[in-house]
């Protein structure tokens, strides 16, 4: 199997088209042997022969639930910012945390044993755990509006939030702070959001598994839908992941891992040849909020976060992983009966479209190529 795997690897290493590799893998037998990433993802974007659907950006954005708005600010010479969705009123939310190196502020709250029941504003941000200084601002906007949990005395607000890692690119010392988390909260609308390099998604990367000077720049990516019965499901996601995004429908890799031609490599072969790693713990991070007009409690927001990862599964490989603090919020601001399976599952193609808007709405920023650049 030696010899068949280093001959696989060969050819993936031309520059074939998916069907002449499929055909020659074939002729050694070993269509079933070898991984399917490599089969069919390990070649260069946009040879792929007779490709059934091209990607395209998705409709709508988180706003179209209601109850839900949107503010953003950025830093553009530092590529960082922050994302802040505002709710109109305490809304129930949940939690679920699949990597291994998150940074987050509020999550234990959300757990369903813990008592308060709704929040009124999350935060996506950039800076790393820095960042989590956003949030303060956030909060110090929410009471200034008397929004928050009514302690007697006043108001707390609950503003849970989660970061991404972005000091590898533009500066390190400049990061999302309590002015940008208030000025973000304090422009947060219903207009349509701004998606690419915007918020948090301002410094994101991906395909970094060859480190940083082979990835593509990754974004802030929102989408919705919304089913005859009132039910509006919308999803908002930083994309910055240490693995490759793929379209889904095709398998297509729209951003990760370059090598030095400019073609694109699939992330697990990068981690078959690699010896070491290039990629520290902690330095990526894909985080998202989930929403719907859904009457669910915090019990079945947590549960609907848990199945929004699929969203993830779906585009990013690998996900999850021990260099990841992947972290989705589930939000549902009520008004409409809906089963947690159809809200949770709902989620999840939604999430999915976000991550490839996230994507194909990205720019290159500080050195790092986007997918519309390599078109």
């Amino acid at each position: 199997m030696t010899k068949d795997w280093k001959d696989a690897r060969q050819l993936q290493k031309s520059s074939v088209t998916r069907r002449k590799f499929l055909q020659k893998t074939a002729m050694l037998g070993l269509t079933a042997a070898v991984p399917a990433s490599l089969l069919t993802l390990g070649i260069a974007r946009g040879k792929d022969e007779g490709s059934p659907r091209s990607p395209k950006l998705a409709s709508g954005t988180i706003v179209d639930v209601p109850g839900v708005k949107v503010g953003q600010v950025q830093n553009e010479e530092a590529l960082t910012g922050c994302t802040v969705i505002v709710l109109e009123k305490g809304s129930a939310c949940g939690v679920d945390v699949r990597g291994s190196a998150p940074g987050t502020r509020e999550t234990d709250l959300l757990n369903p044993i813990n008592s308060v029941q709704e929040v009124n504003a999350v935060v996506l941000t950039g800076g790393s755990a820095y960042g989590l200084d956003a949030a303060s601002g956030v909060m110090r906007y929410m009471e200034e509006q008397g929004q928050g949990y009514n302690v007697g005395v006043g108001v707390v607000p609950i503003i849970p939030a989660a970061v991404i890692f972005d000091l590898s690119i533009g500066s390190a010392k400049i990061r999302p702070d309590q002015l940008m988390g208030y000025e973000a909260a304090r422009l947060a609308s219903k207009q349509p959001v701004q998606q690419g390099n915007v918020g948090a998604g301002t410094g994101a990367t991906v395909g970094k598994m060859a480190g940083m000077k082979r990835a593509m720049k990754g974004g802030l990516g929102t989408a919705s839908r919304r089913l005859p019965n009132g039910l509006v499901v919308g999803a908002i996601v930083a994309v910055n992941a240490v693995g490759e995004v793929r379209f889904p429908s095709t398998g297509e890799i729209l951003a990760g891992a370059r090598e030095e031609d400019g073609n694109i490599r699939d992330s697990l072969s990068w981690m078959i040849d690699a010896a070491t790693p290039p990629v520290p713990a902690g330095t990526n991070t894909t985080i998202a909020v989930v929403a719907s007009n859904a009457n669910l409690n915090k019990v079945h927001a947590n549960k609907v976060a848990q199945m929004a990862h699929n969203g993830l599964a779906k585009t990013i490989h690998p996900v999850h992983t021990m260099s990841d603090g992947d972290t989705i919020f589930a939000i549902a601001t009520g008004g409409v009966d809906a089963s947690v399976n159809l809200v949770g599952t709902l989620s999840v193609e939604v999430l999915a479209e976000a991550v490839v808007n996230a994507i194909l709405s990205a720019k290159g920023a500080g050195g790092v190529p986007a997918y519309q650049d390599l078109l």
